[in-house]
């Protein structure tokens, strides 16, 4: 795995900061927020375009990619892979992106209305694309397999896990998958508002607090990760480090609101259930979507009490660290629950400490909880009806 989040770059950066609840939320700096709503958000700190990605390729590329393929790298020398020493057309690429290149196009748009179309770069035509940080992992590492993203908000990561595990039951050996996002300038932002969703609370100690009876919506944040998925055998036989396994996976799309038919969270639960030959007593964890708007946070919650009964298994949101990172989000989310596992330990939801009303979690809150952890189940969903789960197993030892 690779890792670029709020929370710090590099999956050990970012599982201290995840054990010790240190935030990664603070007052907006890529841009001057002052005169929007939203002022606060999860910021990578400390990352170095100019180390991280080739030269050549930071004039050409958005943030988001930039990101994207610093994190694949990482998960590429994590998993101890040479690209080239493996057939090109038997590595695939498949990545999740939310809001595609919002900086460069802002940035390509103001220099068109300041100056006029001969001063817009020839690279805004594929810089904000959803596809670009697929496209440029692929061929830098030449890998020319099944290429492909998913523009299912922030549900997505978990989407890259279940058509990775399509792939490799086909002839595909190797596929990088996950996703990142980085919308945090003034376009980016403007979207996002348009949901009515964001937290416009000014302290970043109590502007994400999901399943709180003071929950005021989400803080954006920029980031993600990436993860090498490959075969068993594959694994063992180079020796590379096993941090668990996808062991079922389900997608749902919730109906047009205002209609007889319930949200789909709950069938997508149980169908990653069933895919994964497991019954809900057999989960260990849940990390959950935590969405943090009231509505949101109870519908959640009660899917989740459906499945599995009241308070019956313990419930997760370390993304209170970092703020929800659209593309970026759920692959963050099986990143960390895989490093849970392998510790035998649950994160706490950081800030929340009064449930709501009708929320019936066995929340984690206030400090870690060490437990026997085999399984896990990581939901997610996106804004416009897109639900996701993955149920992931340990590692091998």
């Amino acid at each position: 795995m690779g890792v670029i989040a709020p929370t710090g770059i590099g999956r050990n950066a970012h599982w201290q900061a995840v054990l010790a609840g240190k935030s990664g939320l603070g007052q907006i700096t890529r841009f001057d927020p002052a005169k929007y709503p939203v002022k606060v958000a999860g910021e990578v700190p400390g990352f170095d375009t100019k180390a991280r990605v080739p030269n050549r390729l930071v004039p050409q590329t958005d943030h988001w990619t930039h990101m994207g393929l610093s994190a694949a790298e990482d998960a590429l020398a994590d998993a101890a892979v040479d690209p080239a020493q493996l057939p090109e057309f038997e590595m695939a690429v498949v990545t999740a992106s939310s809001s595609g290149g919002t900086e460069f196009g802002q940035r390509e748009i103001e220099r068109l209305w300041a100056n006029g179309p001969q001063f817009v770069g020839a690279y805004q035509s594929i810089a904000w694309f959803y596809a670009a940080t697929t496209g440029q992992i692929s061929i830098r590492h030449g890998m020319r397999g099944p290429c492909g993203v998913l523009a299912c908000e922030q549900a997505g990561g978990l989407d890259t896990l279940g058509q990775a595990r399509r792939l490799l039951a086909g002839d595909i050996r190797l596929v990088v998958a996950g996703g990142t996002d980085a919308s945090l300038c003034p376009y980016g932002l403007s979207a996002q508002l348009s949901t009515g969703l964001l937290s416009e609370r000014d302290d970043p100690t109590d502007a994400y607090l999901p399943f709180d009876a003071d929950a005021s919506g989400y803080v954006p944040g920029e980031g993600g990760a990436i993860l090498i998925v490959e075969r068993d055998d594959e694994a063992a036989r180079r020796g590379a480090p096993n941090y668990g396994s996808v062991l079922g996976y389900a997608a749902t799309f919730d109906p047009p609101p205002g209609g007889s038919r319930p949200p789909a969270l709950r069938r997508a639960i149980e169908q990653a259930l069933a895919d994964a030959g497991v019954v809900p007593a057999d989960i260990d964890v849940v990390f959950a979507d935590a969405n943090g708007n009231v509505a949101a946070d109870r519908a959640e919650a009660e899917a989740l009490t459906a499945v599995f009964g009241p308070r019956a298994v313990p419930v997760t949101a370390p993304k209170t660290l970092t703020g929800r990172l659209y593309g970026g989000g759920a692959a963050l989310d099986v990143a960390t629950a895989l490093l849970a596992l392998g510790e035998g330990v649950i994160p706490a939801t950081t800030g929340t400490s009064q449930l709501a009303d009708g929320i019936e979690l066995d929340l984690v809150i206030d400090r870690p909880r060490q437990a026997e952890l085999n399984t896990a189940l990581v939901v997610a969903r996106g804004w416009g009806g897109f639900n996701a789960a993955v149920v992931l197993g340990g590692p091998v030892r």
